[in-house]
């Protein structure tokens, strides 16, 4: 589960590109299937979207809801990946992207009528 969040104006346009460069990055750096797309889009009133000193008005936040697993360096390289991406795709600068990582652990996450921890047919890695 992934939530964008940006300045309306400025992310309804790009939504479907951001969504594809996104997924992109989550395919090659976690072997996501394409299929497994879950993306969130809030776009917001300039004046409730405040954003740190030197970010323009494309500030985005992506936050990254992942179920515990995947080692350091994998998210690390998974946010390294979509600051590239998204400059090289979109022409948003890497200082306004905020990319934040939340784990759960695989009890905490329920879909198809189980728990993370129960489901045993998933058709991708956790541990990568």
């Amino acid at each position: 589960m992934i939530v964008i969040y940006g300045i309306a104006e400025q992310l309804n346009p790009i939504k479907a590109k951001l969504s594809n460069v996104i997924h992109g990055a989550m395919q090659s750096v976690l072997g996501m299937p394409e299929d497994k797309r879950a993306h969130r889009f809030i776009p917001m009133d300039k004046s409730d979207f405040y954003a740190p000193g030197g970010r323009s008005d494309a500030y985005t936040v992506i936050e990254i809801n992942l179920m515990a697993g995947r080692e350091i360096e994998t998210q690390k390289r998974l946010i390294k990946t979509l600051f590239v991406d998204i400059e090289q795709q979109l022409g948003i600068k890497p200082a306004d992207i905020e990319v934040i990582i939340k784990e759960q652990a695989p009890y905490q996450w329920g879909f198809r009528g189980m728990t993370g921890d129960e489901v045993t047919d998933l058709t991708y890695k956790v541990n990568v």
